[in-house]
């Protein structure tokens, strides 16, 4: 689907791009969503320059994702997406200033998007140019970003004080809480990563875009993509402390579960102990020897019991007062 967004009027939708000669000449912004091969042909030709592909958003080198070629600006970044879900992602869309206009191609429904589309109305007519829509578009992409961070940190404060739990109360927490709590944690750890790969580009995007002569000339915009360029630092910066802590509370839930494994398994071993000497008792008299006195004791069967009880007491308090239960 292709949207032209016009200074002065309401979207225009661009169902067949086949049947007209020229765009809009006050479309200021042409959002390609998903476009097919013959969209981008159509494009192609009205706007007379080569849009990147699909597979051409995909190259990691900077010189195939940032460049200038025949007076228009390319630039390509890789955006949060589907961040309210258990499954975040990263999406590559690509920014084109073509002269006056700004062209976006994605594949995919980054909610910074769907913020600014909504915001479009409120910025003045005389501001609606491609440099201007692409510094506020970055800046919304940015807010959005950090609105995601921030969800991220207050879920990784509620998840640590899950793992640690009330040491007060002292309420016993089911046998897997913490392999279930592990899931958790890397779910915050992939949203983190998608978080910082996509500042890393945007980062690199903003100081390419500082840098030609169309932002330049435009002292608001520039004044805006630097003032966005200080909040992707600082949001990378805050990123980073976030990863810290979530492997920390990593490592703690694997060593909580080391040290409940470790207790489980000392319980065994000293119910075996305290087994043991019963055990001895039990299978002294349980010997089939014709010449045992015991045997003929008439008080022999409720003494041995008495004694494989004492022989497990003795073993049980020696423990208690040694601290090893």
């Amino acid at each position: 689907m292709i949207t032209a967004y016009c200074s002065g009027s309401k979207p225009l939708e661009l169902p067949d791009l086949s049947a007209i000669d020229r765009l809009p000449d006050d479309a200021v912004w042409i959002d390609m969503v998903d476009p097919s091969r013959e969209e981008e042909a159509n494009i192609e030709r009205l706007l007379g320059l080569e849009v990147p592909t699909r597979e051409d958003m995909k190259d990691i080198e900077p010189s195939s994702r940032l460049y200038i070629e025949d007076g228009s600006v390319f630039l390509t970044a890789s955006l949060l997406c589907k961040a309210d879900t258990s499954l975040p992602m990263l999406t590559d869309v690509a920014f084109i200033l073509a002269g006056p206009r700004l062209i976006t191609i994605r594949y995919a429904q980054p909610k910074s998007f769907a913020l600014f589309i909504a915001a479009l109305q409120r910025i003045p007519q005389d501001r609606r140019t491609g440099v201007a829509l692409l510094a506020k578009l970055l800046e919304t992409i940015v807010d959005r970003t950090a609105e995601v961070l921030e969800q991220t940190v207050a879920g990784v404060d509620i998840l640590s004080v899950h793992v640690f739990g009330d040491r007060v109360k002292k309420v016993r927490r089911p046998g897997n809480y913490l392999e279930e709590k592990l899931k958790d944690i890397a779910r915050y750890h992939r949203t983190l990563s998608k978080i910082r790969d996509s500042l890393s580009s945007l980062s690199r995007l903003l100081t390419f875009l500082q840098a030609i002569p169309a932002m330049q000339q435009d002292h608001e915009a520039r004044d805006l993509c630097r003032n966005v360029s200080r909040d992707v630092q600082s949001l990378s910066e805050h990123a980073s402390f976030v990863a810290g802590n979530i492997t920390f509370l990593l490592d703690a839930s694997l060593g909580l579960i080391n040290i409940e494994q470790n207790a489980i398994i000392k319980i065994f071993s000293i119910a075996s102990v305290v087994f043991l000497p019963p055990t001895l008792v039990a299978s002294v008299y349980g010997m089939n020897f014709e010449h045992m006195p015991e045997l003929h004791f008439a008080f022999g069967y409720p003494a041995s019991l008495l004694l494989m009880v004492v022989s497990a007491i003795v073993p049980f308090f020696f423990f208690r007062w040694k601290g090893w239960l």
